[in-house]
């Protein structure tokens, strides 16, 4: 029986760190699993590309969106418009930013601060001008489709590019100009103090950080700025009405 146990000691011992080499395989696949993953089962939501989709655009009711920009976000992803890449809708008439996933989860929306002029397309060459030179009547956010992606300006501070051409870029607030007020203005209920950029989207730096930051690191993503001057269909001539999606499939 001696004999016998010793020679079972060995097997136990390799039993043994078989299983411990499972558990670390276990948990070393867990650990690499993607964050958002393990927040969807986390939180018992749903996993499948149609099920978040629904359950963004639920979110984005829930959130209080315009009409417009839910009709907007429909278009979006039944299109496949963002071609599954991280994207922002920018309601300029609400003064919001809505900013999804790319399987069409909201992540979160914060107020903006807007070009401080109304309309929706912005004055050839305003992107080769100094500030200074820029008219009132100039500082234009400009509507429509734009594929964005995270940089740096001159001075070393972090900006998303909108619109290389126009200079247009979203980035935190920053608030150079006591006069101007912007983070007092950011901080307001109302819309209507919310236009005073020379055509950049400035949004809470807390939102940047937490947000858009992360969601579009190390990716392109799609800006969608939804027109304050001209109709909605006239810049997304395939947007419809939030609430006929059905209807129409």
């Amino acid at each position: 029986m001696a004999s016998l146990a010793v020679s079972r000691k060995p097997r136990e011992i390799s039993r043994a760190c078989v299983l411990m080499l499972i558990a670390q395989c276990t948990l070393a696949l867990a650990v690499a699993q993607p964050v958002k993953d393990v927040a969807w089962l986390k939180t018992g939501a749903p996993r499948t590309k149609l099920a978040q989709r629904a359950t963004g655009l639920q979110s984005l009711a829930d959130a209080g969106a315009s009409a417009s920009a839910q009709s907007a976000v429909h278009w979006i992803l039944d299109t496949g418009d963002h071609q599954q890449l991280p994207f922002a809708v920018v309601d300029k008439i609400h003064a919001r930013v809505f900013v999804f996933h790319r399987t069409g989860r909201l992540l979160g929306n914060a107020p903006v601060l807007l070009g401080q002029a109304l309309g929706d397309e912005g004055l050839e060459g305003v992107g080769d001008r100094p500030l200074s030179q820029i008219p009132p009547e100039a500082r234009i956010t400009p509507a429509g489709r734009f594929v964005a992606q995270l940089d740096r300006n001159l001075a070393g501070q972090s900006i998303m590019w909108v619109d290389y051409e126009q200079a247009i870029s979203m980035h935190p607030v920053r608030s150079r100009n006591a006069q101007e007020r912007r983070l007092e203005r950011l901080a307001s209920p109302t819309v209507q103090d919310n236009r005073i950029t020379y055509g950049c989207i400035n949004v809470p730096t807390l939102f940047w950080r937490t947000v858009i930051a992360p969601a579009f690191r190390g990716t392109r993503g799609i800006v969608y700025i939804l027109p304050d001057s001209h109709p909605l269909v006239s810049v997304f001539a395939v947007a419809r009405p939030a609430g006929k999606r059905a209807a129409t499939k």
